[in-house]
């Protein structure tokens, strides 16, 4: 079928192979949170939104990645008019080269206009979840040329050897190091561009083989990254991406859980600071399920709890040390991550397997 009437078959509403509707219900984690609460915590989400769309960090900026994290987790809790907004958002400000800058001031003022490779290979994963959150097809079409433009971009920073340089500057000149949690997302990314690919008559085998080379970079070349092995999220994100798994995977995790968990409260953000966060934690819970781990995903998602405030949102941090809030700020991103581990554990919508099988 030509690529055209292909793309007219989306534009029409017609549901294809891997979507399923919304069921309606928001995820419930039984004797952790209620649907109402997890609503609650979609709704602080929403309320943070810019009238453009933007949904960004508590000082105002925003950076795609993040955003996107948002983007699926209104869509989990069935806030879809918030959700297309973050989408359109996507569209409107994607830069000629497929970027988007690192970050932007509330408003829209460039005040970062680096663009990383793992930001803009992301709106891949958030679109393919809606996708099979929705199932609607007619997205899928309005985003694929954002995706294609976005995906290009970052398999134009992959070197001989595998991995993907994590920026280039505001000149258009690429770094000169790969970073190991970025390189791990954009394996997620990419399998997830390859299936809006296909979806769309358009299959891109170079973008298989760059996944492909990619995911072997992370799961056999430790060489090939920048040493940030203080950061939590170079351990467990080659597992949360999907290039190691199998019996390396709950292998990978053992070898640093007591090095970055701390009984009860969760995941340090770095393994020498007393400090534990709600996003790494529940980025871990995402990896314990997606290697079939669920007594400790559940334990760890009852655990980060504490970080809840009452009207839903939550703090983003904690220094256990001192017994504070650490940044003192109640973050979005923290919460999309709670949302979207609590959809995986519930098994509730269309898109609660997104890390446990990556396409």
């Amino acid at each position: 079928m030509p690529v055209g009437d292909n793309l007219a078959r989306l534009d029409s509403g017609q549901l294809m192979p891997h979507a399923r509707s919304l069921t309606g219900r928001t995820p419930a984690v039984a004797g952790v949170l209620t649907e109402a609460e997890i609503r609650a915590t979609g709704e602080t989400i929403a309320a943070a939104q810019e009238e453009s769309g933007a949904i960004g960090w508590p000082d105002g900026q925003v950076d795609a990645w993040n955003h996107v994290e948002c983007a699926m987790a209104l869509s989990v809790c069935g806030l879809a008019g918030p959700a297309r907004r973050a989408y359109e958002w996507l569209r409107a400000t994607q830069r000629a080269d497929g970027s988007w800058p690192r970050r932007a001031a509330a408003g829209g003022a460039v005040s970062e206009a680096a663009g990383e490779s793992n930001h803009a290979a992301y709106v891949a994963v958030g679109v393919w979840h809606e996708y099979l959150v929705t199932g609607n097809i007619g997205f899928v079409a309005r985003m694929w040329p954002t995706v294609r433009l976005a995906i290009e971009y970052a398999i134009g920073l992959q070197t001989p050897r595998g991995e993907i340089i994590w920026q280039r500057d505001a000149g258009g000149a690429p770094a000169g190091y790969a970073l190991l949690t970025g390189c791990a997302s954009m394996c997620q990314s990419l399998r997830c561009a390859v299936a809006l690919a296909e979806l769309t008559g358009q299959p891109q085998p170079d973008w298989e083989l760059a996944a492909g080379r990619l995911a072997h970079a992370v799961a056999c070349h430790p060489e090939a990254f920048e040493d940030k092995s203080r950061f939590s999220m170079d351990w467990y994100y080659p597992v949360l991406g999907g290039a190691v798994r199998g019996p390396g995977a709950p292998a990978r995790l053992a070898a640093g859980w007591a090095d970055f968990v701390v009984p009860g409260l969760g995941v340090r953000c770095v393994r020498d600071e007393p400090w534990v966060t709600g996003a790494e934690t529940c980025e871990l819970v995402l990896a314990l399920d997606a290697i079939g781990d669920t007594r400790r995903a559940l334990e760890m998602f009852a655990d980060v709890q504490f970080l809840r405030d009452p009207d839903g949102a939550y703090w983003t941090g904690w220094q256990f040390a001192n017994k504070k809030h650490f940044p003192n700020e109640r973050s979005s991103y923290t919460s999309a991550a709670i949302i979207l581990a609590g959809d995986a554990l519930s098994r509730t919508t269309g898109g609660n397997a997104l890390f446990r099988a990556i396409p």
